[in-house]
């Protein structure tokens, strides 16, 4: 499974979880510079999923917004 295809497959939650994991891990210290480029290159991974989670859920909300609004608009004519 591509790394690609295993972010899509994370719910928003769990992706908030383990992101929320890669950054007190960051804040605590104690691991290589390697280890923390890493640790930071997958926080970024793990930011665009929640990012797309989100803009996804902001969407959904808009257009159920435009729908009530466009049946109002109907009902008052």
């Amino acid at each position: 499974m591509s790394s690609k295809v295993a972010e899509e497959a994370l719910g928003y939650e769990q992706a908030r979880d383990e992101l929320i994991e890669v950054v007190r891990r960051l804040e605590a210290g104690g691991t290589t510079l390697e280890e923390s480029l890493a640790l930071w290159e997958r926080g970024e991974e793990l930011a665009k999923v929640c990012r797309r989670w989100l803009d996804g859920a902001r969407a959904r909300l808009d257009a159920a917004l435009a729908e009530e609004e466009e049946t109002a608009d109907e009902e008052g004519e």
